[in-house]
């Protein structure tokens, strides 16, 4: 039997470490629900841990319900103390539209706050029909949502270190490129040559001598 190694990716791209050591973090878990919720910060802790963060980097607040979750991570994020935000909630849907309601609001409002904070901002509120898909999915067979969160949280933290050391700002490389070409232009001896052109002929013009007048 032969084995194939993974194939190398043609362009290289920039990408964050599962490493958190000297990064700190916030969660901000939802009472409501608690039988679950618990579990998934529990996970998140445990994941936060194991990527080398501290217990005393790891922030905790909780939070009335999952409506309450982006006010709460907006205000930390502001706070400039954290490297980035988790966020933990869990939704089941009842009988009338209140989930729906809830669930987007819940995720336009994080969504929002990382957009505009800047901080990165891990989505870890579950949105489930059923109790038993909450439970699968708070540390049974279909993993801890809480840890992935966690996961992602310290990813999105090291990459932006990485993006934030790269130098110029996206939207200021074409203006930085231009300059440089312009610049390179100018340094050429072709153009040069043909500016010091131009200015030799202007200087001939500037002493060209008036013609007399004729008439007496």
């Amino acid at each position: 039997m032969k084995t194939e190694s993974l194939p190398e990716p043609k362009l290289p791209g920039l990408e964050g470490k599962l490493d958190a050591t000297g990064r700190r973090f916030a969660v901000v878990v939802s009472r409501f629900n608690a039988f679950i919720t618990e579990r998934l910060l529990q996970g998140a802790c445990d994941g936060l841990l194991r990527s080398g963060a501290k217990k005393n980097d790891i922030a905790i607040a909780r939070v009335p319900g999952s409506f309450e979750i982006p006010a709460a991570a907006r205000t930390l994020a502001e706070t400039g103390k954290y490297d980035a935000i988790i966020c933990l909630g869990c939704l089941l849907r009842g009988d009338t539209a209140h989930y729906d309601v809830i669930v987007n609001e819940v995720t336009r409002g994080i969504g929002q706050s990382a957009q505009e904070t800047g901080v990165p901002h891990a989505f870890g509120v579950l949105t489930c029909d059923t109790l038993e898909q909450a439970i699968d999915r708070a540390g049974l067979k279909m993993g801890n949502k809480g840890l992935e969160a966690a996961l992602a949280a310290v990813e999105m933290a090291s990459l932006k270190s990485v993006v934030s050391g790269q130098g110029p700002v996206a939207g200021k490389t074409g203006v930085s490129r231009q300059t440089s070409d312009r610049q390179k232009r100018v340094a050429h001896p072709r153009f040069a040559r043909v500016r010091n052109d131009k200015a030799v002929s202007g200087g001939a013009k500037a002493v060209r001598p008036r013609k007399k007048n004729s008439r007496r």
